[in-house]
């Protein structure tokens, strides 16, 4: 096994690595471009000590139109919780949930997709005009919860800058085989000072869609004793998203300030077992999510001429969230969260002083959160959270440091007033009518990193980082049956703050004619949060029952460390006139483990190999991409099979001074199972077998 790993190792280096999955349209980093998100001050992609990645609008314009898990899945060190086409989030070197924060403009999105993974992000990426991600614990700007990395979607909502030309924006659509999809996106901003109005609005539905197998396994049928049902796609699987918004801001010559409002509406199915049932059917049907939020934001930066600063920059955001899980077939409502609150923050931006920059910075939250209904497993909860950080960065062209601090404080008060303890729970001493409600941390944080740039085309760094997580409301406080993860899960509500320390070395070479790019990580975890399986099994009430349907979960801290690595690169074997000619590739690799077994749902490694054309009016690649076996599993997990994806896209501009483009788009053309070890529902609900896209796009 290791030597396999080995093997497509140096396969994946030798083709040069790069991207992801959906790098057919994001492709490797850019050497020039400026990162916003990590620090309040610019950094380029070639002088990060850290692994990031830049996805920009014009790439974005024809990215398939999903969820932003599935969005990103393939990218080195990063997969998808695919628990469903309406419901995906990041897993950045193994870790999700909590430990990867989503941002809308670098503040919080106050939705409720950290806690469970069939909860969708309140942000489509199709109202996005650029997003960044950040690997590890590489940022103390946003907060120690960010130990497994960032994902900041950027949009123009709030204009930061007049429009081109008086106007500028965009419209795609696209449509889709496979699921018989369709979405359709737009975005206007108008006006050149000193009042610019912003437009945008998204639009996408999809139906269930194909697989090539039945979407059961064979092994969930040896393990349950049941059959499958003769389909070939996975059923309750439709999604119907439309998102809109509209801001305006005044822009002057020192800054500017405006507000926006979004408005995100989505229902998607979730999947279920399609087996033969024998007796009588279960107590519950299929459910469907109906997500709902409104949110505002208020946004500003002003040049500043005081003291050692020269810009404050403040971002406010405010967000009524609701999401309510129905039966499809009886239209009741089993369970709904409720989530309102805001985040806001404020930086200083010191001025630039020969190499030196810094800044300072403050960040607050608060919010309410209530789940009600049969389901409602934990109780309302009121949270509170103030940050207060300061980042350092001296560059000296041939080398240079940098290093931050942070200072965080979380507050949660929950109401158990006359909060039944369960069997389940009391069996592990826990008694709610005793159990402080009220749990407090402060949290310290801090990093330091070196880099070194030996030659023009080098770029040495090393980076460590101390960080530490509050526990959520999910592990302090839960005790019911989760739908989401098919467990009964308890909370404990004496845990403490997650602490890991992480190191990280980054490699860049930059030539003539391509570029290598390559990191490797380890962290060191006390304390780590994990869910283990006691063994048990209880009914919904949570009263023990070898006979019950759910097994028992509890959150539990032990040590736990994590390692790997990732490469990407790409180079130009070709030139003609215009038209360039590359080869990429990429390899990563995760392996964790804790004081007694490795975590749950640890990717495998994979490795993707790339043929690109680019050229002034026309782009093609071919994709094939490898991911292993994992058989590296926790208690009472599975192992999954090894699966091969062949991708193909082509995209032609005919208008010579338009950015006009027609687009096709192939993905699994070989009509592979593939199941994502990472998902929940993996052996009910693999990955979409062949489909086939097209599309046009048009920016102005």
């Amino acid at each position: 096994m290791r030597a396999k790993t080995l093997l497509l190792a140096a396969v994946g280096v030798s083709a040069l690595c790069a991207g992801q999955a959906m790098a057919e349209d994001v492709g490797g980093p850019t050497v020039s471009e400026l990162v916003v998100t990590g620090a309040p001050y610019a950094v380029s992609l070639d002088s990060a000590t850290t692994h990031i990645n830049i996805i920009t609008q014009e790439q974005l314009a024809t990215a398939p139109p999903v969820g932003i898990g599935d969005l990103l899945n393939g990218m080195p060190g990063i997969r998808s919780t695919s628990y469903s086409p309406g419901a995906s989030r990041p897993i950045i070197r193994g870790l999700s949930g909590p430990r990867v924060l989503i941002l809308q403009n670098g503040v919080g999105l106050v939705d409720a997709s950290s806690l469970s993974p069939d909860h969708a992000v309140a942000s489509d990426p199709g109202d996005a005009s650029r997003i960044e991600i950040l690997r590890g614990p590489s940022t103390l700007a946003y907060g120690g919860s960010a130990i497994g990395g960032v994902v900041n979607i950027l949009d123009e909502r709030v204009p930061s800058a007049a429009a081109q030309g008086g106007a500028d924006g965009h419209v795609s659509a696209s449509y889709g085989s496979g699921d018989d999809s369709y979405a359709v996106s737009a975005g206007l901003k108008a006006g050149q000072g000193p009042w610019v109005v912003a437009l945008d609005a998204v639009r996408r539905e999809s139906g269930d869609y194909d697989t090539p197998v039945n979407p059961v396994s064979t092994h969930y049928e040896a393990a349950n004793g049941v059959t499958a049902l003769p389909d070939r796609a996975v059923r309750n699987t439709d999604v119907d998203l439309t998102a809109y918004g509209a801001g305006v801001s005044y822009v002057g010559e020192a800054g500017f300030i405006g507000a926006s409002i979004k408005r995100t509406e989505t229902r998607y199915g979730v999947p279920f077992p399609q087996i033969v049932q024998v007796g009588p059917p279960p107590e519950e049907g299929p459910v469907f999510i109906d997500l709902k939020q409104t949110r505002y934001d208020l946004r500003g930066e002003t040049a500043l001429d005081q003291g050692p600063f020269e810009t404050v920059r403040a971002s406010v955001g405010y967000a009524d969230y609701e999401h309510q899980e129905i039966e499809v077939d009886t239209g009741a409502v089993g369970t709904t969260f409720l989530s309102k609150g805001a985040e806001g923050r404020i930086e200083l931006v010191q001025r630039e002083r020969d190499g030196w920059k810094g800044a300072f910075g403050l960040q607050v939250l608060g919010r309410d959160f209530q789940a009600l209904g049969g389901e409602a497993f934990i109780p309302a909860v009121e949270i509170g959270e103030l940050g207060a950080f300061m980042l350092q960065r001296l560059d000296r062209d041939a080398w240079g440091v940098e290093g931050g601090l942070r200072v965080d404080t979380r507050t949660l008060e929950a109401d158990l007033r006359g909060r039944p303890t369960s069997d389940a729970a009391a069996g592990d001493g826990i008694n709610w009518a005793t159990a402080s409600g009220k749990q407090d941390f402060t949290n310290a944080s801090a990093s330091v990193a070196v880099f070194w740039r030996p030659a023009s085309a080098w770029f040495l760094g090393l980076s460590l980082a101390h960080n530490a997580r509050a526990p959520t409301e999910f592990e302090l406080f839960a005790d019911g049956p989760h739908g989401g993860t098919g467990s009964y899960e308890i909370g404990d509500p004496t845990l403490d703050a997650e602490q890991v320390t992480s190191l990280e070395a980054t490699l860049r070479w930059t030539g003539e004619n391509g570029k290598v790019e390559a990191h490797l990580y380890r962290a060191a975890y006390q304390g780590f949060i994990d869910e283990a399986r006691t063994g048990d099994m209880v009914d919904d009430a949570g009263a023990l029952d070898p006979a019950g349907e759910l097994p028992v979960v509890r959150f539990i801290q032990s040590d736990a460390t994590f390692y790997g690595g990732e490469v990407e690169g790409t180079y130009d074997v070709w030139r003609h006139g215009d038209g360039v000619l590359a080869l990429q590739g990429a390899y990563d690799y995760v392996h964790g483990r804790t004081d007694s077994w490795p975590p749950a749902r640890i990717p495998p490694y994979s490795v993707t190999g790339r043929m690109v054309w680019t050229a002034p009016r026309l782009d093609a690649q071919v994709e094939v991409r490898y991911v292993g076996k994992q058989d590296r599993v926790s208690t009472f997990e599975p192992p999954t099979e090894a699966y091969t994806l062949l991708s193909a896209r082509l995209s032609y501009r005919p208008l010579a001074d338009q950015d006009f483009r027609v687009f096709l788009d192939g993905r699994n053309l070989t009509n592979e199972e593939a199941r994502e070890h990472a998902s929940f529902l993996k052996d009910i609900a693999p990955l979409p077998g062949r489909t086939l896209r097209a599309g046009v796009t048009y920016s102005f």
